[in-house]
Protein backbone atom coordinates (compact mmCIF):
# COMPACT_ATOMS: atom_id res chain seq x y z
CA UNK A 1 0.00 0.00 0.00
CA UNK A 2 1.04 3.59 -0.63
CA UNK A 3 -0.09 6.17 1.93
CA UNK A 4 1.30 9.18 0.08
CA UNK A 5 -1.24 11.86 -0.85
CA UNK A 6 0.93 13.69 -3.39
CA UNK A 7 3.25 12.89 -6.27
CA UNK A 8 6.93 13.64 -6.04
CA UNK A 9 7.85 16.69 -8.11
CA UNK A 10 10.63 19.23 -8.22
CA UNK A 11 9.54 22.81 -7.57
CA UNK A 12 11.43 25.75 -9.01
CA UNK A 13 10.79 29.49 -9.16
CA UNK A 14 10.70 31.51 -12.35
CA UNK A 15 7.71 30.07 -14.24
CA UNK A 16 5.72 32.32 -16.57
CA UNK A 17 2.58 32.15 -18.67
CA UNK A 18 0.31 30.63 -16.01
CA UNK A 19 -2.34 32.52 -14.00
CA UNK A 20 -4.67 31.65 -11.17
CA UNK A 21 -8.09 33.01 -10.14
CA UNK A 22 -9.51 33.00 -13.66
CA UNK A 23 -13.03 32.70 -12.28
CA UNK A 24 -12.45 35.68 -10.00
CA UNK A 25 -11.36 37.59 -13.09
CA UNK A 26 -14.73 36.71 -14.62
CA UNK A 27 -16.44 38.38 -11.66
CA UNK A 28 -14.27 41.45 -12.18
CA UNK A 29 -15.00 41.45 -15.92
CA UNK A 30 -18.71 41.36 -15.10
CA UNK A 31 -18.28 44.29 -12.68
CA UNK A 32 -16.53 46.27 -15.43
CA UNK A 33 -19.25 45.40 -17.94
CA UNK A 34 -22.07 46.76 -15.76
CA UNK A 35 -19.99 49.85 -14.88
CA UNK A 36 -19.48 49.20 -11.19
CA UNK A 37 -16.01 50.75 -10.96
CA UNK A 38 -17.01 53.92 -12.84
CA UNK A 39 -20.11 54.35 -10.66
CA UNK A 40 -18.05 54.04 -7.48
CA UNK A 41 -15.41 56.41 -8.84
CA UNK A 42 -17.99 59.16 -9.09
CA UNK A 43 -19.30 58.40 -5.61
CA UNK A 44 -16.07 58.28 -3.58
CA UNK A 45 -14.14 61.51 -3.30
CA UNK A 46 -10.34 61.58 -3.10
CA UNK A 47 -9.28 63.99 -0.37
CA UNK A 48 -5.52 63.51 -0.50
CA UNK A 49 -2.89 65.61 -2.19
CA UNK A 50 -2.24 65.55 -5.91
CA UNK A 51 -3.69 62.85 -8.16
CA UNK A 52 -4.27 59.35 -6.73
CA UNK A 53 -2.28 56.50 -8.24
CA UNK A 54 -5.30 54.22 -7.93
CA UNK A 55 -8.82 55.27 -8.83
CA UNK A 56 -10.96 54.95 -5.71
CA UNK A 57 -13.71 53.08 -7.52
CA UNK A 58 -11.20 50.54 -8.79
CA UNK A 59 -9.79 50.16 -5.27
CA UNK A 60 -13.24 49.27 -3.93
CA UNK A 61 -13.88 46.79 -6.74
CA UNK A 62 -10.49 45.12 -6.20
CA UNK A 63 -11.21 44.92 -2.47
CA UNK A 64 -14.60 43.37 -3.21
CA UNK A 65 -12.92 40.81 -5.48
CA UNK A 66 -10.43 39.94 -2.73
CA UNK A 67 -13.31 39.40 -0.31
CA UNK A 68 -15.22 37.35 -2.88
CA UNK A 69 -12.14 35.17 -3.27
CA UNK A 70 -12.07 34.40 0.44
CA UNK A 71 -10.17 37.34 1.91
CA UNK A 72 -11.15 38.92 5.20
CA UNK A 73 -8.71 41.79 5.62
CA UNK A 74 -7.04 44.56 3.60
CA UNK A 75 -3.80 42.64 3.05
CA UNK A 76 -5.64 39.93 1.09
CA UNK A 77 -5.79 42.27 -1.90
CA UNK A 78 -2.11 41.43 -2.39
CA UNK A 79 -3.22 38.15 -4.01
CA UNK A 80 -4.54 40.20 -6.93
CA UNK A 81 -1.23 42.04 -7.25
CA UNK A 82 0.42 38.68 -7.93
CA UNK A 83 -1.92 38.20 -10.93
CA UNK A 84 -1.34 41.49 -12.72
CA UNK A 85 -1.90 39.83 -16.10
CA UNK A 86 -5.56 39.43 -15.11
CA UNK A 87 -6.24 42.25 -12.66
CA UNK A 88 -3.85 44.95 -13.80
CA UNK A 89 -2.11 47.18 -11.26
CA UNK A 90 -3.99 46.28 -8.09
CA UNK A 91 -3.72 48.51 -5.00
CA UNK A 92 -1.65 47.67 -1.95
CA UNK A 93 -3.21 46.91 1.42
CA UNK A 94 -2.14 50.38 2.57
CA UNK A 95 -4.07 52.00 -0.28
CA UNK A 96 -7.14 49.93 0.58
CA UNK A 97 -6.92 50.98 4.22
CA UNK A 98 -6.50 54.65 3.32
CA UNK A 99 -9.44 54.48 0.92
CA UNK A 100 -11.78 52.97 3.48
CA UNK A 101 -10.58 55.34 6.19
CA UNK A 102 -11.43 58.30 3.93
CA UNK A 103 -15.00 57.20 3.26
CA UNK A 104 -17.43 59.42 5.17
CA UNK A 105 -21.12 58.98 5.91
CA UNK A 106 -21.84 61.21 2.92
CA UNK A 107 -19.66 59.00 0.72
CA UNK A 108 -21.53 55.92 1.90
CA UNK A 109 -24.78 57.56 0.89
CA UNK A 110 -23.38 58.35 -2.55
CA UNK A 111 -22.14 54.76 -2.92
CA UNK A 112 -25.61 53.45 -2.11
CA UNK A 113 -27.15 55.89 -4.59
CA UNK A 114 -24.67 54.76 -7.26
CA UNK A 115 -25.47 51.08 -6.67
CA UNK A 116 -29.25 51.50 -7.01
CA UNK A 117 -29.37 51.96 -10.82
CA UNK A 118 -26.84 49.15 -11.29
CA UNK A 119 -29.03 46.90 -9.16
CA UNK A 120 -32.03 47.80 -11.31
CA UNK A 121 -30.02 46.90 -14.41
CA UNK A 122 -28.96 43.55 -12.94
CA UNK A 123 -32.54 42.72 -11.97
CA UNK A 124 -33.56 43.37 -15.57
CA UNK A 125 -30.68 41.23 -16.92
CA UNK A 126 -31.48 38.40 -14.50
CA UNK A 127 -35.20 38.69 -15.26
CA UNK A 128 -36.19 38.85 -11.61
CA UNK A 129 -39.91 38.07 -11.47
CA UNK A 130 -42.15 41.04 -12.13
CA UNK A 131 -45.20 39.50 -10.47
CA UNK A 132 -46.13 39.15 -6.83
CA UNK A 133 -44.87 41.09 -3.82
CA UNK A 134 -41.20 41.89 -3.29
CA UNK A 135 -40.20 40.28 0.00
CA UNK A 136 -37.64 41.98 2.25
CA UNK A 137 -36.12 40.28 5.29
CA UNK A 138 -34.70 42.17 8.28
CA UNK A 139 -32.47 40.55 10.85
CA UNK A 140 -29.49 41.36 13.06
CA UNK A 141 -26.46 39.25 13.89
CA UNK A 142 -23.88 39.38 16.65
CA UNK A 143 -20.27 39.55 15.42
CA UNK A 144 -17.68 38.65 18.03
CA UNK A 145 -14.68 40.97 18.21
CA UNK A 146 -11.80 39.96 20.47
CA UNK A 147 -10.53 43.46 21.08
CA UNK A 148 -11.80 46.28 23.26
CA UNK A 149 -9.79 48.82 21.25
CA UNK A 150 -12.31 48.98 18.41
CA UNK A 151 -14.72 51.88 18.80
CA UNK A 152 -18.25 50.93 19.97
CA UNK A 153 -17.52 47.26 20.56
CA UNK A 154 -19.44 46.24 23.67
CA UNK A 155 -20.93 43.25 25.50
CA UNK A 156 -23.80 41.69 23.54
CA UNK A 157 -27.06 40.15 24.71
CA UNK A 158 -25.57 36.72 23.98
CA UNK A 159 -22.84 37.24 26.56
CA UNK A 160 -20.16 37.83 23.92
CA UNK A 161 -18.30 41.00 22.94
CA UNK A 162 -18.34 42.81 19.62
CA UNK A 163 -20.75 44.43 17.15
CA UNK A 164 -24.45 43.88 16.47
CA UNK A 165 -25.10 44.91 12.84
CA UNK A 166 -28.59 44.87 11.29
CA UNK A 167 -29.39 43.92 7.68
CA UNK A 168 -32.21 43.95 5.17
CA UNK A 169 -32.10 41.41 2.33
CA UNK A 170 -34.08 40.89 -0.86
CA UNK A 171 -35.50 37.39 -0.61
CA UNK A 172 -35.67 36.89 -4.39
CA UNK A 173 -31.94 37.45 -4.90
CA UNK A 174 -30.27 37.22 -1.49
CA UNK A 175 -28.75 40.71 -1.89
CA UNK A 176 -27.97 42.78 1.19
CA UNK A 177 -29.93 45.91 0.32
CA UNK A 178 -29.02 47.62 3.59
CA UNK A 179 -26.51 47.10 6.40
CA UNK A 180 -26.09 49.24 9.50
CA UNK A 181 -23.18 48.65 11.86
CA UNK A 182 -24.26 48.98 15.49
CA UNK A 183 -22.58 48.79 18.86
CA UNK A 184 -22.53 45.40 20.53
CA UNK A 185 -25.03 46.49 23.16
CA UNK A 186 -27.54 47.86 20.63
CA UNK A 187 -31.07 46.69 21.33
CA UNK A 188 -32.51 43.92 19.20
CA UNK A 189 -35.92 45.59 18.97
CA UNK A 190 -34.81 49.19 18.34
CA UNK A 191 -37.50 50.79 16.19
CA UNK A 192 -35.22 53.47 14.71
CA UNK A 193 -32.72 50.89 13.42
CA UNK A 194 -35.47 48.77 11.84
CA UNK A 195 -36.88 51.83 10.10
CA UNK A 196 -33.42 52.91 8.94
CA UNK A 197 -32.58 49.61 7.24
CA UNK A 198 -36.07 49.44 5.74
CA UNK A 199 -35.72 52.92 4.22
CA UNK A 200 -32.24 52.13 2.92
CA UNK A 201 -33.50 48.87 1.39
CA UNK A 202 -36.41 50.62 -0.32
CA UNK A 203 -33.92 53.11 -1.74
CA UNK A 204 -32.05 50.21 -3.37
CA UNK A 205 -35.09 48.72 -5.08
CA UNK A 206 -35.60 49.38 -8.81
CA UNK A 207 -37.46 52.67 -9.27
CA UNK A 208 -40.75 51.11 -10.48
CA UNK A 209 -40.81 48.87 -7.38
CA UNK A 210 -39.80 51.51 -4.84
CA UNK A 211 -42.41 53.99 -6.08
CA UNK A 212 -44.97 54.80 -3.39
CA UNK A 213 -42.95 53.21 -0.58
CA UNK A 214 -41.27 56.28 0.92
CA UNK A 215 -42.57 57.65 4.17
CA UNK A 216 -45.83 59.51 3.58
CA UNK A 217 -46.20 58.50 -0.09
CA UNK A 218 -49.67 58.33 -1.56
CA UNK A 219 -50.79 54.67 -1.78
CA UNK A 220 -51.97 55.35 -5.32
CA UNK A 221 -48.32 55.62 -6.37
CA UNK A 222 -47.64 51.96 -5.51
CA UNK A 223 -47.11 49.86 -8.63
CA UNK A 224 -45.58 46.81 -6.93
CA UNK A 225 -46.31 45.48 -3.47
CA UNK A 226 -43.42 45.39 -0.98
CA UNK A 227 -43.64 43.22 2.13
CA UNK A 228 -41.11 43.07 4.97
CA UNK A 229 -40.55 40.11 7.30
CA UNK A 230 -38.85 40.24 10.68
CA UNK A 231 -38.51 38.16 13.81
CA UNK A 232 -39.90 39.20 17.20
CA UNK A 233 -37.42 42.10 17.34
CA UNK A 234 -39.57 43.78 14.68
CA UNK A 235 -42.77 43.17 16.62
CA UNK A 236 -43.11 46.73 17.89
CA UNK A 237 -45.99 49.12 17.38
CA UNK A 238 -43.58 51.79 16.15
CA UNK A 239 -42.11 49.61 13.40
CA UNK A 240 -45.51 48.35 12.22
CA UNK A 241 -46.78 51.93 12.10
CA UNK A 242 -43.70 52.89 10.04
CA UNK A 243 -44.46 50.07 7.59
CA UNK A 244 -48.00 51.36 7.17
CA UNK A 245 -46.68 54.91 6.58
CA UNK A 246 -44.59 53.50 3.72
CA UNK A 247 -47.37 51.35 2.24
CA UNK A 248 -45.27 48.29 3.07
CA UNK A 249 -46.89 45.05 4.21
CA UNK A 250 -45.46 43.06 7.09
CA UNK A 251 -44.96 39.66 8.67
CA UNK A 252 -43.45 39.83 12.17
CA UNK A 253 -43.03 37.10 14.75
CA UNK A 254 -45.43 37.53 17.69
CA UNK A 255 -44.16 37.97 21.21
CA UNK A 256 -45.60 36.24 24.23
CA UNK A 257 -48.06 38.43 26.13
CA UNK A 258 -51.28 37.87 28.10
CA UNK A 259 -53.54 38.57 25.11
CA UNK A 260 -51.75 36.06 22.86
CA UNK A 261 -51.60 33.47 25.64
CA UNK A 262 -55.33 33.84 26.28
CA UNK A 263 -56.11 33.54 22.56
CA UNK A 264 -54.13 30.31 22.27
CA UNK A 265 -55.80 28.96 25.41
CA UNK A 266 -59.23 29.64 23.92
CA UNK A 267 -58.25 27.83 20.71
CA UNK A 268 -57.27 24.57 22.43
CA UNK A 269 -59.85 21.90 21.75
CA UNK A 270 -61.49 23.91 18.98
CA UNK A 271 -61.71 22.20 15.60
CA UNK A 272 -60.12 25.10 13.73
CA UNK A 273 -56.56 23.87 13.21
CA UNK A 274 -55.48 23.09 9.63
CA UNK A 275 -52.45 20.95 8.75
CA UNK A 276 -49.44 23.10 7.82
CA UNK A 277 -47.76 22.75 4.43
CA UNK A 278 -44.09 22.41 3.50
CA UNK A 279 -42.13 24.51 1.02
CA UNK A 280 -43.50 22.42 -1.87
CA UNK A 281 -47.09 23.08 -0.87
CA UNK A 282 -47.71 19.56 0.45
CA UNK A 283 -49.23 18.87 3.91
CA UNK A 284 -46.54 18.34 6.52
CA UNK A 285 -46.44 14.88 8.05
CA UNK A 286 -45.07 15.89 11.47
CA UNK A 287 -48.40 16.97 12.92
CA UNK A 288 -47.86 20.74 12.53
CA UNK A 289 -51.08 22.74 12.22
CA UNK A 290 -52.10 26.39 11.72
CA UNK A 291 -54.95 28.45 13.11
CA UNK A 292 -55.95 32.12 12.76
CA UNK A 293 -56.72 33.74 16.12
CA UNK A 294 -57.37 37.32 14.96
CA UNK A 295 -60.88 37.38 16.42
CA UNK A 296 -59.55 36.43 19.87
CA UNK A 297 -57.23 39.43 20.33
CA UNK A 298 -57.92 43.14 20.68
CA UNK A 299 -55.01 45.54 20.45
CA UNK A 300 -55.96 49.01 19.25
CA UNK A 301 -52.29 49.92 18.78
CA UNK A 302 -51.86 47.41 15.95
CA UNK A 303 -52.44 48.74 12.42
CA UNK A 304 -55.94 48.17 11.05
CA UNK A 305 -56.30 44.79 9.38
CA UNK A 306 -53.57 43.08 11.40
CA UNK A 307 -54.05 39.32 11.73
CA UNK A 308 -52.63 36.87 14.29
CA UNK A 309 -51.78 33.42 12.93
CA UNK A 310 -50.40 30.67 15.16
CA UNK A 311 -48.72 27.39 14.32
CA UNK A 312 -48.39 24.48 16.71
CA UNK A 313 -45.93 21.60 16.39
CA UNK A 314 -45.46 18.47 18.49
CA UNK A 315 -43.02 19.29 21.27
CA UNK A 316 -39.53 17.93 20.70
CA UNK A 317 -36.32 17.99 22.75
CA UNK A 318 -34.48 21.28 22.38
CA UNK A 319 -37.52 23.22 21.12
CA UNK A 320 -37.33 26.98 21.55
CA UNK A 321 -39.54 28.85 23.99
CA UNK A 322 -43.23 28.61 23.16
CA UNK A 323 -45.92 31.29 23.16
CA UNK A 324 -48.01 29.04 25.41
CA UNK A 325 -47.00 26.61 28.16
CA UNK A 326 -47.82 23.11 26.96
CA UNK A 327 -46.47 19.61 27.48
CA UNK A 328 -47.74 18.49 24.09
CA UNK A 329 -47.14 21.29 21.57
CA UNK A 330 -44.84 24.18 20.86
CA UNK A 331 -46.79 27.27 19.78
CA UNK A 332 -45.35 29.96 17.50
CA UNK A 333 -47.18 32.82 15.81
CA UNK A 334 -46.89 35.97 13.77
CA UNK A 335 -48.74 39.16 12.90
CA UNK A 336 -49.42 40.11 9.29
CA UNK A 337 -51.58 42.54 7.36
CA UNK A 338 -51.57 40.39 4.23
CA UNK A 339 -54.59 38.62 2.79
CA UNK A 340 -54.66 34.92 2.04
CA UNK A 341 -55.20 31.55 3.58
CA UNK A 342 -53.59 31.23 7.06
CA UNK A 343 -51.74 28.08 6.00
CA UNK A 344 -50.21 29.83 2.97
CA UNK A 345 -49.35 32.88 5.08
CA UNK A 346 -47.59 30.57 7.53
CA UNK A 347 -45.50 29.07 4.71
CA UNK A 348 -44.61 32.58 3.53
CA UNK A 349 -43.51 33.60 7.01
CA UNK A 350 -41.44 30.46 7.48
CA UNK A 351 -39.44 31.45 4.39
CA UNK A 352 -38.00 34.27 6.53
CA UNK A 353 -35.50 31.60 7.61
CA UNK A 354 -33.67 32.29 4.33
CA UNK A 355 -32.17 35.29 6.08
CA UNK A 356 -29.84 33.00 8.02
CA UNK A 357 -28.33 31.77 4.75
CA UNK A 358 -27.85 35.33 3.54
CA UNK A 359 -26.07 36.34 6.75
CA UNK A 360 -23.89 33.24 6.59
CA UNK A 361 -22.89 34.24 3.05
CA UNK A 362 -21.71 37.58 4.44
CA UNK A 363 -19.84 35.84 7.24
CA UNK A 364 -18.07 33.77 4.60
CA UNK A 365 -17.04 36.98 2.84
CA UNK A 366 -15.38 39.17 5.48
CA UNK A 367 -18.21 40.04 7.89
CA UNK A 368 -16.53 38.33 10.84
CA UNK A 369 -13.45 40.54 10.61
CA UNK A 370 -13.60 44.29 11.25
CA UNK A 371 -9.96 45.34 10.84
CA UNK A 372 -10.13 48.99 11.92
CA UNK A 373 -10.32 50.81 15.24
CA UNK A 374 -12.58 53.66 14.06
CA UNK A 375 -16.29 52.88 13.92
CA UNK A 376 -16.89 54.89 10.71
CA UNK A 377 -14.12 53.02 8.90
CA UNK A 378 -15.56 49.69 10.02
CA UNK A 379 -18.94 50.85 8.67
CA UNK A 380 -17.20 51.43 5.32
CA UNK A 381 -15.72 47.93 5.62
CA UNK A 382 -19.22 46.53 6.22
CA UNK A 383 -20.51 48.29 3.11
CA UNK A 384 -17.63 46.80 1.11
CA UNK A 385 -18.43 43.33 2.47
CA UNK A 386 -22.04 43.64 1.33
CA UNK A 387 -20.82 45.02 -2.02
CA UNK A 388 -18.62 41.94 -2.49
CA UNK A 389 -21.44 39.56 -1.58
CA UNK A 390 -23.91 41.34 -3.85
CA UNK A 391 -21.42 41.37 -6.72
CA UNK A 392 -21.10 37.59 -6.43
CA UNK A 393 -24.90 37.22 -6.27
CA UNK A 394 -25.25 39.37 -9.41
CA UNK A 395 -22.63 37.25 -11.16
CA UNK A 396 -24.43 34.05 -10.20
CA UNK A 397 -27.83 35.30 -11.31
CA UNK A 398 -26.73 36.84 -14.61
CA UNK A 399 -23.74 34.81 -15.79
CA UNK A 400 -24.06 31.27 -14.41
CA UNK A 401 -26.53 28.45 -15.13
CA UNK A 402 -29.57 28.10 -12.88
CA UNK A 403 -27.97 25.17 -11.06
CA UNK A 404 -25.27 27.58 -9.82
CA UNK A 405 -27.63 30.32 -8.66
CA UNK A 406 -27.54 29.30 -5.00
CA UNK A 407 -24.07 27.78 -4.72
CA UNK A 408 -22.33 28.86 -1.53
CA UNK A 409 -19.11 30.93 -1.50
CA UNK A 410 -16.91 28.00 -0.44
CA UNK A 411 -17.82 25.89 -3.46
CA UNK A 412 -17.51 28.87 -5.79
CA UNK A 413 -13.96 29.48 -4.59
CA UNK A 414 -12.85 25.86 -4.82
CA UNK A 415 -14.42 25.04 -8.19
CA UNK A 416 -14.82 28.31 -10.08
CA UNK A 417 -13.00 31.38 -8.77
CA UNK A 418 -9.66 29.65 -8.32
CA UNK A 419 -9.54 28.10 -11.79
CA UNK A 420 -6.00 28.19 -13.30
CA UNK A 421 -5.22 29.04 -16.90
CA UNK A 422 -2.39 29.45 -19.35
CA UNK A 423 -1.67 32.83 -20.93
CA UNK A 424 -1.30 32.85 -24.69
CA UNK A 425 -0.54 36.04 -26.63
CA UNK A 426 -1.40 36.08 -30.30
CA UNK A 427 -2.56 38.67 -32.81
CA UNK A 428 -2.12 41.38 -30.18
CA UNK A 429 -4.62 39.61 -27.92
CA UNK A 430 -4.16 37.94 -24.56
CA UNK A 431 -5.96 34.59 -24.34
CA UNK A 432 -6.46 32.55 -21.19
CA UNK A 433 -6.77 28.82 -21.86
CA UNK A 434 -8.33 26.78 -19.11
CA UNK A 435 -7.06 23.31 -18.28
CA UNK A 436 -8.94 20.71 -20.32
CA UNK A 437 -10.03 18.58 -17.39
CA UNK A 438 -10.88 21.47 -15.05
CA UNK A 439 -14.42 20.56 -13.88
CA UNK A 440 -15.96 24.03 -14.35
CA UNK A 441 -14.23 25.04 -17.59
CA UNK A 442 -17.51 24.97 -19.53
CA UNK A 443 -19.28 27.03 -16.87
CA UNK A 444 -16.54 29.66 -16.95
CA UNK A 445 -16.48 29.92 -20.73
CA UNK A 446 -20.24 30.29 -20.70
CA UNK A 447 -19.95 33.05 -18.10
CA UNK A 448 -17.57 35.05 -20.29
CA UNK A 449 -19.90 34.60 -23.24
CA UNK A 450 -22.81 35.86 -21.17
CA UNK A 451 -20.77 38.88 -20.00
CA UNK A 452 -20.06 39.80 -23.64
CA UNK A 453 -23.81 39.89 -24.36
CA UNK A 454 -24.61 42.39 -21.61
CA UNK A 455 -25.69 45.60 -23.27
Amino acid sequence: MNGNSTRKVRVEAGGTGVVAHVGLHAVGAFADRVGLGDALSDAVLYRGRGVPVHDRGKVLVHTALALAGGGDTCSDVEALRASSALFGHAPSDTTVARTLAGITETDRGRIAAALAPLRERVWAEADIGADGPVMLDIDASVIEIHSENKEHTAPTFKGTFGFHPMFCFADATGEALAAVLRAGNAGANTVADHVTVLDQAIGQLPAPIGAGHRCGDNPDLVARQVVVRADSAGCTHGFLAACRQRNVGFYVTARSNPAVTAAISDSIGVDAWTPAIDRDGRPRTDGAAVCELTSLIDDSRLPAGTRLIVRREPLHPGAQRSLFPSLEYRYWGFYTDQDGDPVECDATMRAHAHVEQHIQRLKDSGLCRFPFNRFDTNQAWLQTVTLAADLVRWFQLVCLPDTWADVRPKKLRWTLFGAPGRLVRTARQTIVRLIDDWPTAGVLVGAYQRIALIA
